[in-house]
């Protein structure tokens, strides 16, 4: 009770422990995710810049650019559609395929609006083609403003502490995105040299206003004003992108209300004003790699909490443990391992090999005596299986004997297979009376014994090899088909025919031996009728000349399956 109460409680602890880890884990590999959602719809983004200067000159190097930023965008997309390796204990927040695809398909058609506005010659229709391609660039990027905006309501869904970070990191993309589209307003009227549309300059106006209000909602946001490295990077922004940026669109806005003398062309606005956003991305870099180095902070801390928890509650539980181990190791254990081995003892099964009991001196006394009687037993144990063996086997060749034989037959035994289908083959030594009275009766004997070694050596490993009687042989198998069993006996036929019987005075003789075969199956009466035909086709060969291989007739059964009734070979 000591120790189930002590594990509740340090489960408790721990189970708290492991809850704020796993969470700033799962905050880490989440954040990350979100930073790669956010690279994407930047490379969207940024692809207008090369696409614009496609369409007011599409020269070789622009071309080639534009081409490395496509590549860009499809291989991000390509990774976010892609099936993430999530890591263990972690889940995914997995972007539904339709959010992606519809981002695929808009961003393809308005790359083929891209292309042709390429080829088309300048005046008004240029500058309906590029305006075309430029919208559709827009279309294309607020098609995956859905997939940022989805998933930022995942993570803050699933931890309200990811919402700070989640939404400073949704304005800053919102910030480059309208940053870039205010340009893009006035590319088409400037690469053409006409004057801008007043539809182009509302919607510059309406997105300059929602950058102001956007910059603004940023600098009174607690986590980038709780990261005072990043106050270099807004400084920079005011500089570059609010100042000579804007400034820059403003004055081209200003001329192209009334006249398309512009001072500068397409190109040179892409080339003066993308620098001017670069501030915007380095600010958006830099909060997220805090952002992502504060969570794995937290993630480290809670792993250094939950480890010394960890170790605090085993350290608690082993002390607790220790001491109820020592309790039972000095007055308990001595009694109780006493106990088992006297009733081992008495139900005559082998003891375990005994650890160091302990306890009192008493107790060593008593454990002596047990020794002393376990002896005893394994003495008792060792006769008895001794006599199991000479019981079991044949004493002359070693081989199983006749009465194991029947009772394997007809019970079943670890060495042959469970099936109930058996092929017996009986094996009589042709002329053996004549070898025991031409060379001796101990002639006759090693004649016997390196038979049945030949016997073992050649037959499978699941065939048990006995001594029948007298200078018969038998060997006992599973068997399936007839012609296997037949074969089988053939191939020791054979084998036993090329041998060498070598004698006592090293003279050499050869021996041939007839065989009966026949299958049925497990079971006592079945045995029987089982030896009785192997053995009428033993009788068999050895009338029609020795040396030969009979086959018993097939059953009822085997008829019926068109076994041969008898088969004879030589």
């Amino acid at each position: 009770m000591a120790i189930l109460c002590a594990a509740v409680l340090a489960a408790m602890i721990l189970s708290r422990a492991w809850n704020d880890f796993a969470e700033a884990r799962q905050n880490h590999h989440d954040i990350q995710n979100f930073r790669q959602i956010l690279d994407t719809a930047n490379f969207i983004s940024a692809e207008r810049g090369p696409a614009n200067d496609v369409m007011s000159d599409p020269s070789g190097t622009a071309l080639k650019r534009l081409a490395d930023f496509r590549a860009r965008s499809d291989t991000a997309l390509a990774s976010l559609a892609a099936k993430p390796e999530v890591p263990i204990l972690l889940h995914d927040h997995s972007i539904p395929p339709g959010l992606l695809d519809a981002v695929a398909e808009s961003l393809a058609a308005a790359r083929a609006k891209v292309d042709r506005a390429a080829t088309v010659q300048g005046g008004p229709a240029k500058l309906r083609a590029m305006q075309d391609a430029i919208e559709a660039m827009f279309a294309a990027s607020d098609r995956f403003r859905a997939v940022v905006t989805w998933h930022a309501n995942e993570l803050t869904g699933h931890d309200s502490g990811l919402s700070e970070p989640v939404l400073v990191g949704q304005m800053l993309a919102d910030l480059r995105e309208y940053g870039g589209r205010i340009a893009s307003e006035v590319i088409a009227p400037l690469a053409t040299r006409q004057r801008i549309p007043l539809e182009n300059i509302i919607d510059a106006r309406r997105d300059q206003g929602r950058i102001n209000q956007i910059w603004h909602m940023l600098r009174g946001q607690t986590a980038p004003n709780a990261m005072p490295d990043l106050a270099g990077n807004q400084a920079v922004i005011d500089t570059l992108f609010f100042g000579i940026g804007m400034d820059m669109v403003d004055a081209i806005i200003k001329q192209g209300k009334d006249s398309s003398d512009y001072p500068i062309t397409a190109v040179e606005l892409t080339k003066a004003f993308v620098p001017t956003m670069k501030s915007v991305e380095d600010y958006r870099t830099a909060f997220l790699d805090k952002t992502v180095s504060r969570v794995a902070a937290e993630r480290d801390a809670a792993l250094r909490l939950l480890a010394t928890v960890s170790l605090a509650t085993a350290i608690v539980l082993g002390v607790l443990v220790g001491v109820l181990l020592s309790v039972r190791r000095d007055v308990f254990r001595p009694l109780l391992q006493a106990r088992e081995e006297v009733i081992g003892l008495a139900e005559d099964r082998p003891l375990a090999a005994r650890s160091d009991p302990g306890g009192a001196g008493e107790m060593a006394r008593l454990f002596d005596a047990i020794d002393v009687l376990q002896g005893r037993m394994r003495e008792r144990a060792s006769l008895t299986s001794e006599l199991r063996l000479q019981a079991e086997t044949d004493g002359l060749t070693g081989v199983l004997n006749r009465r194991t034989l029947d009772y394997i037959a007809q019970n079943g035994d670890d060495g042959l297979p469970a099936e109930d289908a058996l092929g017996l083959i009986m094996i009589d030594i042709d002329h053996f009376k004549g070898i025991n009275d031409t060379h001796g009766h101990l002639a006759g004997d090693r004649v016997l014994v390196e038979t049945a070694r030949l016997l073992k050596r050649e037959v499978p490993i699941d065939c048990v090899v006995a001594r029948f009687g007298g200078e018969e042989f038998a060997l006992l198998f599973s068997c399936s088909d007839i012609d296997q069993a037949g074969h089988l006996a053939e191939t020791i036929r054979g084998k036993l025919q090329d041998h060498r019987f070598t004698l006592s005075e090293g003279r050499q003789i050869a021996i041939t031996a007839s065989f009966g075969v026949a299958c049925g199956k497990r079971g006592p009466r079945d045995w029987r009728h089982l030896v009785e035909r192997a053995d009428k086709a033993l009788y068999r060969a050895k009338s029609d000349g020795r040396n030969r291989v009979s086959i018993a007739p097939a059953t009822m059964a085997g008829r019926a399956s068109g076994k041969d009734s008898e088969r004879m070979r030589a």
